[in-house]
Parts: structure tokens; sequence; C-alpha cells
């Protein structure tokens, strides 16, 4: 059985916690993973019929669940499902933000209600969670708030306009927050994981405008893996949790190089995102209401994917990072001068 998650308030109790887009994906997952190590889990997504197939799954690990059929693109509907977990639980100790939508195409094929919808679901949704989560746990002085995010929030690749300026919009308005609550003396935590890519059904019913189906950025990884991360950062609550070498290479990577990547994700960026599977138009699409059927947290990609991999809090990455830059230089500079005093400058 996994260890027990422990959470800052909830010393002798089940911790209650509240995830958004749970019902499938990488939210599935983790809402599985919670209930496993002791928490009761309360889901928001928009079809019934896979909440209460996740309901089902969270009470059979252990896990009291609540599920609320909201589109977190609607603020009151978000509200009320929060007041209703602090009503019937008493408390909202971890809050989860994990639902997403997006569309493969070129920026210049995509409408702007394709657009609009993109960002209210994967930037306004975060924000409506958040408010909603923060009326509950700022009167109490406690509780964890999860943002999923992504190493696009950092390193923007082509055909994902929309998601990855969503992204990146959740990270500014996440480091914005911190330092209101820091100002505010407040307890309340609140912590950012940046995710590689990931087994998820995302890839078989997003809008899709390219001629082929696509498929995540190789290497991939099972959605077991970050929901392991989402637990952690919920537990230990670091500034960024960065999950995977592919997102913390994406990461350093934009640091140092970032016209460089423009250039090779120009050449390659498209490929990468395609599989060989043709696209079929008449094939119905999540982004404005859910698509009908049997879903769970893994996509089309099983035998492609890979169950771990590394975690680091950013912090640490970037000591380690500029240490290692540092050092170089300063080899660099030993090797230059040698060669300047051999030569006789």
């Amino acid at each position: 059985m996994a260890e027990l998650l422990r959470i800052p308030g909830c010393e002798n109790r089940k911790p209650n916690v509240v995830i958004t887009g749970g019902s499938a994906g990488l939210g599935r997952a983790t809402a599985l993973e919670f209930a496993r190590r002791g928490c009761n889990v309360a889901v928001i997504s928009r079809d019934p019929g896979r909440l209460a197939d996740t309901k089902r799954d969270i009470e059979a690990a252990g896990g009291s669940s609540l599920t609320f059929p909201v589109d977190v693109s609607n603020a009151n509907a978000v509200q009320t499902a929060a007041d209703t977990v602090a009503s019937e639980w008493n408390s909202i100790d971890v809050w989860v933000n994990c639902a997403m939508a997006t569309v493969f195409a070129p920026f210049h094929e995509i409408s702007p209600d394709e657009f609009r919808r993109v960002a209210e679901v994967t930037f306004l949704g975060f924000v409506y969670g958040t408010m909603a989560a923060l009326k509950h746990m700022r009167p109490r002085n406690n509780g964890t708030i999860v943002q999923v995010g992504s190493a696009l929030s950092y390193r923007s690749i082509p055909l994902q306009s929309a998601y990855c300026g969503c992204k990146f919009a959740i990270r500014g308005f996440t480091d914005s927050l911190r330092s209101e609550l820091l100002h505010d003396k407040s307890a309340v935590r609140l912590t950012m994981v940046q995710m590689p890519a990931f087994n998820t059904p995302q890839f078989d019913w997003a809008r899709n405008k390219m001629p082929r189906k696509p498929m995540p950025v190789p290497p991939i990884f099972q959605p077991e893996y970050g929901a392991r991360a989402i637990t952690r950062a919920a537990q230990q609550a670091p500034r960024e949790l960065w999950v995977g070498k592919p997102a913390i290479q994406a990461i350093l990577g934009n640091f140092v190089a970032p016209a460089w990547i423009d250039r090779f994700l120009a050449r390659d960026g498209y490929e990468g995102q395609l599989s060989p599977e043709r696209s079929d138009p008449s094939q119905p699409d999540n982004l404005f209401s859910p698509v009908q059927g049997k879903f769970g947290a893994h996509g089309r990609f099983d035998r492609q994917s890979s169950p771990g991999g590394y975690v680091t809090a950013s912090a640490g990455t970037i000591r380690k990072f500029l240490g290692a830059t540092a050092l170089a230089g300063i080899l660099g500079l030993i090797v230059s001068t040698a060669l300047g005093v051999r030569n006789g400058r």
C-alpha cells in the first residue's frame, strides 16, 4: 500500500482534495493516487459518465468522493462546487488545477472562438479554481494549491499557440499570487508542477486541424508518473517541481539558446507532434463539449510510454545548472589564459 500523504493541518484526519479535470488523463491518475494515499477526493469535470466511473475507482481505493459535472470556465459553478466540498467535508486541504483544452493547428488556422475557448478552460479555469480554493483556505490560513503546468510554460512549441500561451499565463498569474500571499504572511501554499509529455486521451479527443493525428512529443511518460509528482508537490509545496528529463532540458535549454530552439522547432516541431495515423475530420472533439465514451487515465501510446523518471525542485536544478555554467566559464578562462601565456600574449 502507498504511504499515506501527510498534509499540514491534516495530522489526525484524511486530507480533502479537489481536482479539476479529474475524470480522465493526468487528472484521473492523480485522483486515484490521492485516494490510494489516504485522501478524500472531489472531482470537477464535464462528463457525468466518466465522473461516475472515477467516483467508483476512488472509493474502491479507499477514499470518499464527491463529483461535480461542471465546466471550469463557469466561475460561479466552480465556486458552488468548492462551497459544497467545504460544507460536506469541513475543509479543502489541497486543490489541484488540472483541466485543459487545446487545438492542434497553426495559429492562422485557429478561429477567435477556438482560441478564446482554450483560454477559458486552460487559463481562466485555473484562475477560477484558485479563487474558489482561496475563499476557503484564507480564513483557515491553511491549504495547498497545485497548478499543473508544463515545460511548455517556459518553452513554447508550434501547433499549440493557444495552449502554450495559457501555460505561460498560468505561471505569470501564479508568481504574482505567490508574492501576494507572502506579503500577507499567509500560510496557504502555492506550487506549480512543470510536466513532460504524457500518454493521455488528450491526443484522441483534442481539436485537430492537421492531416494526421496528434501525439505527445517523445519521450512519453505514463500519467501515473505525473500523478506521483503532483502528490509530492501537495505534500512538500516547493515553488516548482520539474518532472522528467525532457522537461528539465527544455526549460534550461530555453534559458541558454532560445533562438537555436526556435529554429530547431521550426524544422522538426511539426513532425514530432504528428503520428503516422491519418486524422478523421468527422471525429468529435472535446473543445466545446465532452466526447462520449469510456476514457480513463491512459491514451493510445502505452507501448511507447515509460513509467517514470527524474523529478526535481526547480531551485535546486537552477543552482546546479548555474554552478556547472560558472565552472565551465572558469575552466574556459583558465584555458584561454594558459594559451595566451603560452603564445606570449
